[in-house]
């Protein structure tokens, strides 16, 4: 079996030979920005690593992958616009660094390309792979609506908050390890099995991002510390620290999260200290930790060689275990 690393350079090699580098030089530079920021391309690695796993060929699942990789960079440069993210990866988001306009232009490009590499798949898996593919971008989309909407609802509650990150987060991670899984041409009971587990890991890993977010170091985690509550997101711990406040507290969060007139620091600074009080960051690691717990369980359930496996626990492993 492959390991990480040399799955990793298949994608790289296979993005490298993506024919990006045309004109309009406007459109695809910023195409091409994007993907040589690299990063650990956790999502094309996850169709490889499930391929594998189900005793497939990785390069037979290499368009798909390449598929989910840009689809996934096209969903973050619109992400970046609307949440005004100055930071990605540690790098300028191309927004900031050419306009607007020319982000939403190039990402729609993407989202193009990503099925034009679909295509490239085995012929008679690509109904039911594009079927899976376009649920899935349906959803995330789905879930970046919901993540939009919580920015201005005054009552969200966690089960809310959930159900919009298994759709804008979960559901992409899962659909990967399902289509390595389906071009592998594993039983469709064992698919959704690895499906399941990535649903799970998914919401585990989206609810350790809200955690670095808070508390992590920016210069390792790639990303401006403190950018939810800029937004006035309402995260797992701005959740969790409202159902802990006493009444003063809860007063005093919502009121911090409702003026537009705070300055940002100041008001980062204030809302962390609120977290610091309340033991939400504690509490947060607690959930992660039960999401991974059935993740882990439902990889258990899966009926392959428990050594196949190893791969995918690694990475999982790895994933939830990003510098703070």
């Amino acid at each position: 079996m492959y390991s990480i690393d040399q799955l990793q350079q298949k994608i790289s090699n296979q993005l490298k030979s993506l024919p990006l580098y045309g004109e309009p030089s406007g459109l695809y530079k910023p195409i091409t920005y994007t993907l040589e920021q690299g990063g650990k391309r956790i999502r094309p690695l996850f169709v490889l690593i499930s391929n594998q796993m189900f005793g497939g060929n990785p390069d037979e699942a290499l368009p798909a992958a390449t598929a989910i990789e840009i689809f996934h960079n096209f969903t973050l440069l619109h992400d970046d616009i609307i949440d005004k993210a100055p930071l990605r990866r540690g790098f300028e988001t191309v927004y900031q660094k050419w306009n607007t306009n020319v982000a939403i232009l190039s990402g729609d490009t993407m989202f193009a390309i990503a099925y034009g590499e679909l295509s490239k798949s085995i012929p008679e898996l690509l109904p039911d792979l594009m079927k899976v593919f376009t649920k899935t971008a349906i959803e995330v989309c789905e879930g970046q609506q919901y993540d939009i909407e919580f920015e201005e609802q005054k009552e969200v509650n966690l089960e809310d908050y959930i159900r919009m990150i298994r759709l804008k987060t979960a559901v992409l991670l899962a659909a990967s390890l399902k289509i390595g899984a389906m071009v592998a041409q594993a039983p469709l009971s064992e698919a959704d099995k690895i499906y399941s587990f990535g649903i799970n890991l998914g919401i585990a890993f989206q609810l350790q991002d809200d955690l670095l977010d808070a508390f992590g170091n920016q210069a390792v985690f790639g990303k401006q510390t403190g950018g939810d509550i800029a937004t006035n997101k309402k995260t797992v711990l701005y959740l969790k620290a409202i159902e802990l406040a006493d009444s003063d507290t809860a007063a005093q969060l919502k009121k911090i999260y409702s003026n537009a007139n705070n300055e940002l620091n100041e008001k980062v600074r204030l809302v962390l200290g609120i977290f610091e009080k309340l033991n939400v960051r504690k509490v947060t690691e607690e959930i992660i930790e039960q999401y991974y717990h059935t993740a882990m369980s439902t990889l258990q359930q899966i009926d392959i060689p428990d050594e196949r496996k190893n791969v995918l626990r690694d990475l999982a492993n790895a994933m939830l275990k990003r510098d703070h």
